[in-house]
């Protein structure tokens, strides 16, 4: 070999001469992907799970929604299937070679055709950079891997997991992947899905009860993008009195004597294809459409309660504007173009709901959102049955019958309510007090007595949409050419039907004050009467309560779930009755078309009230009759209670006063609530014809510590039962820290006049000289005395 043939050798070895030219171009990204067109353009790879990303505009803001199109199972936690969640203003930005996904602060804002004002209001409140990626291909657009931003916790279910104390969890990026067969696009909005897997310590009761490994819990999370709405939609702006949900915005570009806070009323848009018509077609309806995986007779039902507002529709003037129908077979529910009504699963009974997905610059519905609890239907059954008592009966198939058709009815009602909802409308406790007023209450069944006095149910709930309702549907969609004239006299209309109007800001704690706003309260505007017409129901199935309650292939032990709502079946009437105690009556509304003030209850009305609630207090309301504790049977083997059992100290047997002590708590936290008691004082004080703190604290205790002890030994225990439950509940409202120091100073002077008289009264069981020593530490020395937490009172709610 020559020394010319030995250099070049070496050369080609070490690559100076490469014997084949290399190509120096980056791989291209989308080889091997599948490429489809839409509002974003996707590019899948199925052979390595990649999921890439066309975005075509920059600085093009859009909508981006979060849901689970699969959940964990809890009621208690809350991530249920189907479930939506945050709705941002979001646009894509390129900073050198990464997109930025941002989400614009479009709570605050300047509607202004001033440029420089816009932008300083833009600029004083902070966006959010949500993700950002790198770019990885530049042609018509922009290509990125959205697969990071798909694996992150966008839903925020770890936030949801701590805030219900189920512990500390986070994404493991290894068991967490972009579905790219989840994802799809169209002209208007591309829907994405990823896996996430969260990994924690799985130690908290609510996991554990519903997880296949509580230490590591997958959902499904699924992303929308969503085009803007097009130029059209009128916003309507929000009355309080509307009845009607608010969205709305800051926006700083008002003038001086306007307020900035800027609200409207959220509603889909409609149109009318002839604007002059007072009846018409529209050009796009609104539709609603019922999960494939409900069950016959449930799906049934749900059609048929949710269509009751094509009704209200027809009445504001748009023909063939609303429809429900089943959801098309192949279709995805979190596509945000379907409107969905979810049957959800849980482990337990829980809440149903309703939500709206909002364009947040004009407050159009883009989607409605309804989630119904599918346990719920159960426990109405199980309410039924318990106070039909069908399964020892001679006529068993009929009353069987009745309490299916009293659940199948209160579904109707139901789905009607959670779709109002998605409508844009809120709830009306008032709407009770003119009977079947509107599906928008929560409706107790309404309980008629046949001539023996027994408890029947074969009409328990309304039909159709209610005066109240059809309202709402006139005020939030209809087209009026003087607006602002007409929304005020169909309020004006509704009022002068007997309509009032109270939301849930006035209606769901103890301490509340109008008396129209109870939740679940018998239908009509007699309180007193219906609390008394409820006791009688509650008395007769107490006393012909037996195994006909339970169906025969029920474990014994379930007798006590039974009784359960038999048992309390007096407590919405008790809350309802509680409101009437301290009550005061006003209305929503604006300062140029509203009444304003409130009006007191009247002294009689008040004083009526309490003696109700006092009777709740007492042993011969509260002690159970001998043919109920002779059925109470301990659980089967590998049964055991829960919470939807009363407590007992006597396990494994029932505990008849852990019953007692449960159903005076309840009346108590309404009696003693501190904003009740404040009302007290301050409408004493004006009127000392109306009932005050020191009068009621003194009929408290003449009704209970006072109350000379029965003659028969098992009232007598019950009602000593009673009585401690009293006296804690004193003491726990004290050591509240939420009084006035003037009704604080009221109740310690009642405490001590107790106290006094419990050291001279005779008492051969030592109840009173305990109570007398229990108070007197805790005035002396709080910290000296431990406080006995109240009973628990088993869930009645959500029925």
């Amino acid at each position: 070999m020559t020394t010319l043939v030995r250099v070049l050798v070496i050369l080609l070895v070490l690559g100076a001469f490469p014997a084949v030219a290399k190509d120096s171009s980056p791989p291209d990204p989308l080889k091997g992907t599948t490429r489809s067109a839409g509002f974003f353009d996707l590019y899948t790879d199925a052979e390595s799970g990649r999921l890439l990303l066309g975005v075509k505009e920059l600085d093009q803001p859009f909508l981006l929604l979060t849901s689970l199109p699969g959940g964990l199972g809890s009621n208690d936690v809350g991530l249920d299937r189907g479930q939506s969640g945050n709705t941002l203003t979001v646009r894509f930005r390129r900073v050198g070679d990464r997109l930025l996904l941002i989400a614009d602060n479009t709570r605050f804002i300047a509607d202004s055709t001033d440029a420089a004002e816009r932008l300083a209001t833009v600029d004083a409140f902070a966006p959010a950079v949500l993700w950002a990626g790198k770019i990885l291909k530049r042609g018509d657009g922009f290509i990125v891997d959205i697969g990071p931003y798909l694996t992150g916790d966008r839903h925020g279910i770890a936030a949801t997991l701590k805030s219900t104390q189920q512990g500390d969890y986070a994404i493991d990026p290894e068991r967490s992947v972009a579905l790219a067969e989840g994802a799809r696009t169209f002209p208007d909005n591309t829907e994405l899905e990823a896996l996430l897997t969260f990994s924690g310590p799985g130690e908290a009761e609510f996991v554990r009860q519903v997880a296949a490994d509580p230490k590591s819990l997958s959902l499904r999370q699924h992303i929308s993008f969503v085009r803007l709405p097009p130029p059209g939609f009128v916003p309507r702006r929000f009355h309080p009195g509307s009845g009607g949900f608010s969205t709305g915005v800051i926006d700083f570009a008002q003038p001086l004597g306007r307020s900035i806070d800027v609200r409207w009323q959220p509603r889909f848009r409609l149109k009318k294809k002839d604007p002059q018509a007072a009846t018409s077609e529209v050009v796009k309806p609104i539709v609603f459409y019922l999960d494939r995986g409900t069950p016959e007779p449930i799906r049934s039902a749900l059609l048929d309660g949710a269509r009751w507002w094509a009704a209200g529709f027809e009445q504001a003037g748009f023909r063939d504007a609303y429809r429900v129908e089943l959801l098309p077979e192949g279709a995805d529910p979190m596509d945000v173009r379907y409107s969905i009504i979810t049957w959800t699963h849980r482990a337990t009974r829980g809440w149903s709901y309703g939500a709206a997905i909002i364009d947040p610059r004009t407050g159009e519905i883009i989607k409605g959102s309804v989630n119904l609890g599918s346990q719920r239907v159960r426990q109405d059954i199980l309410i039924a049955e318990a106070l039909l008592a069908p399964y020892d009966k001679a006529d068993a198939q009929a009353r069987s019958n009745e309490a299916q058709e009293m659940a199948l009815a209160r579904l109707r009602q139901l789905s009607a309510h959670e779709v109002g909802h998605s409508l844009g409308f809120a709830h009306n406790f008032a709407a009770s007090r003119t009977g079947t007023g509107s599906v928008m209450d929560y409706p107790h069944p309404l309980i008629a007595l046949d001539a023996s006095g027994a408890p029947r149910l074969a009409n328990a709930y309304g039909v159709g949409l209610g005066a109240w309702d059809v309202f709402l549907v006139r005020h939030g969609y209809g087209v009026y050419a003087n607006e602002a004239a007409e929304l005020a006299r169909l309020r004006a209309e509704i009022r002068g039907a007997g309509f009032a109007y109270v939301s849930d800001p006035d209606a769901r704690a103890p301490g509340d004050a109008h008396p129209q706003g109870a939740l679940w309260d018998l239908a009509g505007n007699d309180a007193l009467g219906d609390f008394d017409r409820v006791l009688r129901a509650r008395e007769y199935a107490l006393a012909h309560f037996s195994t006909g309650v339970l169906p025969p292939d029920r474990q014994l032990g379930e007798l006590e779930a039974r009784l359960v709502p038999v048992y309390l079946l007096h407590r919405y009437q008790t809350e309802a009755v509680a409101r009437l105690l301290g009550g005061v009556t006003y209305a929503y509304g604006l300062a140029g078309d509203a009444r304003p003030g409130t009006a007191a209850v009247d002294a009689k009305t008040q004083l009526e009230a309490r003696q109700r609630l006092l009777l709740t207090l007492r042993a011969s309301t509260l002690a159970l009759p001998a043919n109920v504790l002779g059925l109470m049977t301990p659980p089967s083997y590998d049964y055991a209670r829960n919470r939807e059992y009363f407590a007992t100290r006597a396990t494994p047997v029932f505990d008849p006063l852990g019953a007692a002590d449960a159903a005076a708590a309840l009346s108590l936290q309404l009696l003693l609530a501190p904003p009740r008691l404040h009302r007290l004082a301050l409408q004493h004080a004006r009127d000392p014809a109306l009932a005050g703190v020191a009068d009621t604290l003194d009929a408290l205790l003449d009704a209970s510590w006072r109350l000379p002890a029965p003659s028969d030994t098992q009232l007598a225990l019950v009602q000593r039962s009673i009585n401690w439950v009293v006296l804690d509940a004193l003491l726990a409202t004290l050591e509240g820290g939420q009084l006035h120091p003037a009704v604080d100073a009221q109740l310690r002077q009642r405490l001590r006049s107790l106290q006094r008289w419990a050291r001279l009264a005779p008492d051969p069981n030592g109840d009173l000289p305990a109570a007398a020593d229990r108070i007197e530490r805790y005035l002396a020395d709080p910290k000296s005395v431990k406080l006995r937490p109240l009973p628990t009172v088993p869930p009645g709610a959500p029925i």
